[in-house]
């Protein structure tokens, strides 16, 4: 094999395809690349045998066709550093040479039939939606799933199709995130589905370059969801499991209503939070008539008080949230303002932004 690869080109797609390298495998293989050379483009593969990645370069000019399997970290260092903007790949049993203008990197690599399939999106799509509204919706829930729980479906985002719209939704126990988006056109097989995306998954998706216009298929086999986008295929297995029933989980009735700037909100949770320790990680939210005070305390480092003047005349009530939770949502709501939602104070808190978007935040006991 036989390659001149614009440098700009290879270092967008490693950026990508290493993102679903493992760090550590029991399968050494598994830390390397799959790059085959055929025709007129180059066919780069990465994969952890959950979700995999495939991904096409055709800035490139091929001399010799043929296939090669190196240690993804290598490449993408030697790629990173390298300061020529056409870089030469040649294969050779195993061996791979990479050159510059002033510089050569000999790489041993794996053979290339070992490497596991990755698969590949072939026919008609199931379902097309905007990319950017995709990782908008993705960016607006990702944070709210579990990093670690023995409940796998927890560890991922339900998907839901009803209609013309995408509903995306994660929880981690303590809050959870409701985002919807338009679907360009679907399957009538799909209407009323409901899959679990790893989240790791999602976060790949979000690391594809968007532009306006941009369009993301998606396809759904057997226990597999298939994505392409432009020259990007991901891959990924679904989360078995049973998701929460999250219609449940939506409080309603609420008449303690108020809508609230969101940068000003950000600044006084941050700001109330800044004395809390380990032991007194919440912060009070007290509302009064045309009054808000957050405040937030550690025993044996002192207390802070942040005065808001609101538009509010209901009853009072004093609240407690973990602060990380709040400054979450309100980094992601993307609107200059939010409607805020209460009950009584044993009850969660709900966060609205327009029809399209809630959080549920489960309050806490300050004691």
């Amino acid at each position: 094999m036989k390659v001149n690869f614009n440098r700009a080109a290879l270092a967008e797609a490693l950026n990508l395809l290493i993102s679903v390298v493992p760090g550590r495998t029991p399968k050494p293989i598994l830390r390397c690349l799959k790059i085959v050379a055929s025709g007129k483009v180059v066919q780069m593969c990465a994969t952890d045998m959950e979700a995999g990645i495939n991904y096409t370069v055709s800035e490139v000019q091929i001399e010799t066709p043929g296939e090669v399997v190196i240690p993804a970290d290598k490449l993408a260092a030697i790629v990173r550093e390298s300061i020529d903007e056409v870089l030469c790949l040649t294969a050779e049993e195993g061996t791979c040479k990479i050159t510059g203008s002033d510089s050569r990197f000999t790489i041993y690599g794996h053979d290339a039939g070992q490497y596991p399939a990755v698969p590949c999106f072939e026919g008609d799509a199931d379902m097309e939606v905007s990319l950017l509204n995709l990782q908008s919706g993705i960016e607006r829930c990702l944070f709210a799933t579990a990093k670690e729980s023995t409940r796998y479906a927890l560890n991922g985002v339900l998907w839901e199709i009803k209609g013309k719209k995408l509903i995306l939704v994660a929880t981690d126990g303590r809050r959870l995130v409701r985002t919807k988006m338009s679907i360009i056109k679907a399957d009538k097989s799909l209407e009323k589905a409901k899959m679990i995306v790893p989240a790791k998954t999602m976060a790949l998706m979000d690391k594809i370059g968007s532009s306006d216009g941009e369009v993301v298929k998606i396809k759904l086999m057997d226990n597999q969801i298939l994505i392409r986008c432009g020259d990007v295929v991901i891959s990924s297995n679904l989360v078995d499991g049973n998701f929460p029933k999250y219609e449940d989980i939506i409080p309603s009735g609420y008449d303690k209503k108020l809508t609230l700037k969101t940068d000003s909100m950000l600044s006084a949770v941050k700001r109330a939070s800044l004395l809390t320790s380990e032991e007194s990680r919440g912060i009070k939210l007290a509302l009064n008539k045309n009054s808000m005070i957050l405040s937030g305390r550690a025993p044996e480092t002192g207390d802070a008080k942040i005065d808001m003047q609101v538009e509010y005349n209901g009853d009072p009530i004093e609240i407690g949230f973990n602060p990380q939770f709040f400054i979450d949502v309100l980094r992601v709501i993307g609107d200059e303002e939010f409607d805020l939602e209460l009950g009584d104070s044993d009850r969660p808190g709900l966060v609205k932004c327009g029809t399209n978007f809630l959080c549920v935040l489960m309050p806490i006991n300050l004691g």
